[in-house]
């Protein structure tokens, strides 16, 4: 098998076959800061719920990832649903890396006046973990300055639907 270097940055191998790269062994000098180097994805089928008011609670919604090198980034986006139970309920959502709340004030959903709400939850977070250890990032909720009940991954009257955490590692 041939390797031929043509002098303007191009490498033609053989018969076009490269073989033997182990995953994440080109460094992100090679490949480029920014570039996506993995990908992985968590689901939650089911509907949970929280009266616990002012103290976070897994949402079940998460996913694990270990980073290739200490300097990437991870971008998670979190896409679900939320619903309360009635008005002037509100709920706050917020993201944890392991055990570290990533949010001071989370993410709300609230409903001031009127009857009870239901509305998307999108949001995505750049975090920069500084580790190559498995890292698990978990959408956490709670009741937030009144009495009642907080959905997630609820269609309310429709039943439950799937919501999705995404990790992209991010070279550094």
């Amino acid at each position: 098998m041939a390797l031929v270097l043509d002098g303007n940055g191009t490498m033609t191998v053989g018969n076009g076959d490269i073989t033997g790269l182990a995953a994440g062994a080109l460094p992100s000098t090679v490949i480029g800061a920014g570039a996506v180097l993995q990908v992985v994805q968590g689901l939650l089928t089911t509907q949970v719920t929280t009266t616990t008011n002012n103290t976070f609670v897994t949402t079940g919604l998460l996913a694990s990832i270990t980073p290739t090198s200490s300097s990437s980034k991870i971008l998670a986006t979190v896409s679900g649903t939320g619903y309360t139970s009635a008005s002037a309920v509100q709920g706050v959502f917020t993201l944890y890396r392991n055990s570290t709340n990533l949010s001071t004030y989370g993410f709300t959903l609230a409903y001031a006046s009127g009857a009870n709400l239901q509305a998307g939850i999108t949001f995505s977070y750049l975090d920069s973990p500084a580790t190559t250890s498995s890292t698990t990032y978990t959408l956490y909720f709670t009741l937030s300055n009144s009495a009642g009940t907080v959905y997630f991954n609820s269609q309310s009257a429709w039943g439950q639907g799937t919501s999705t955490i995404t990790l992209m590692e991010i070279a550094g």
